[in-house]
């Protein structure tokens, strides 16, 4: 089976590496002078190839998931991250949100994971959204959506524990499962729409907390134009913009580079559109030369193959 866990794990860190740079920059600067390849300094004076806080939280989440499912030693591992530079690029932090700034910082005085995280409607940044893709490995054979939709509320909860960062977890790892079983852009678009609202009709969630995600489950958000496609630090809009990427785009790099160039929060768009792209086209459609110059990718290679022996034999 090809290893779709690499090809996605891949397409995280290779988006991330590429919004880098320009993280923070408009979308106006970037119509005048758009990214089309690897760059390196710029916004956080990295070098090229160097990926963010996206692909560390998703690198420490892997990682304890090739050792099964127990959520405080993800904590600890996001933990580590913090404290010790685990899953950096060069060693040290340089990238975190204020939200996972906030809980990681109670994880270390002691408070369990499965309290940690904030629940505040002014706190569905898309901090959980852009580290949640393995999960969708670990899940894709679960037919219990209440299962699956508490495993995704408490590895979201870490940091970010408000419902709507939740949902938008919840219908990002149930279209990646549905491309994980080789659907089509259009079936796996309509399947998580399908199983998201029916599992949503049955359930005592706010409906306007609901409402608030129609442009992407009751209508086609592909359909939307540009302009309409926000793309800053909001769940939210991360969720929208992601998904618009994907389905308006051919190839990986295609897909990435839309998300870049929307400007903004530039890496995690990109690291959240890379995920999809990646396990749909497959990593033969990463640009090699983009992979050559990817930050310490003989070690995301080795975690890749592990989690992909535990998960996909």
């Amino acid at each position: 089976m090809e290893n779709k866990v690499k090809a996605g794990i891949f397409g995280v860190c290779i988006g991330d590496a590429l919004g880098v740079p320009v993280e923070f920059k408009s979308r106006d600067y970037l119509k005048r002078f758009p990214v089309i390849n690897m760059q390196e300094f710029g916004s956080h004076q990295q070098p090229k190839g160097t990926w963010s806080d996206d692909s560390s939280l998703t690198f420490c989440l892997a990682e304890e998931l090739t050792k099964g499912y127990d959520l405080e030693k993800i904590g600890q591992s996001f933990v580590k991250w913090v404290k010790y530079g685990h899953w950096t690029a060069h060693g040290r932090l340089f990238d975190i949100g204020g939200t996972t700034r906030e809980t990681i910082g109670r994880l270390i005085k002691g408070e369990s994971a499965r309290f940690s995280g904030n629940i505040f409607e002014e706190d569905n940044g898309n901090g959980s959204l852009m580290r949640i893709l393995p999960l969708a490995f670990y899940l894709k054979d679960e037919e219990n959506p209440e299962k699956l939709y508490q495993t995704v509320k408490e590895v979201s909860t870490i940091t970010h524990g408000h419902f709507r960062s939740v949902f938008a977890c919840l219908i990002y790892v149930i279209f990646a499962i549905q491309l994980i079983k080789n659907k089509n852009k259009t079936e796996a678009y309509t399947s998580m729409q399908e199983i998201v609202l029916e599992y949503a009709e049955k359930q005592w969630f706010s409906l306007s907390e609901i409402e608030l995600f129609q442009r992407i489950l009751k209508n086609d958000i592909s359909n939307y134009s540009e302009d309409k496609i926000a793309s800053g630090g909001y769940v939210l809009h991360s969720l929208e913009a992601s998904l618009w990427c994907f389905l308006n785009s051919d190839c990986y790099s295609e897909a990435v580079l839309k998300a870049v160039n929307l400007g903004e929060d530039t890496d995690t768009t990109a690291a959240i559109t890379g995920g999809l792209a990646g396990i749909y086209y497959g990593f033969e459609n990463i640009p090699k030369e983009w992979i050559d110059v990817l930050v310490r990718k003989d070690d995301i290679e080795v975690l890749c193959d592990k989690l992909n022996d535990k998960l996909l034999k």
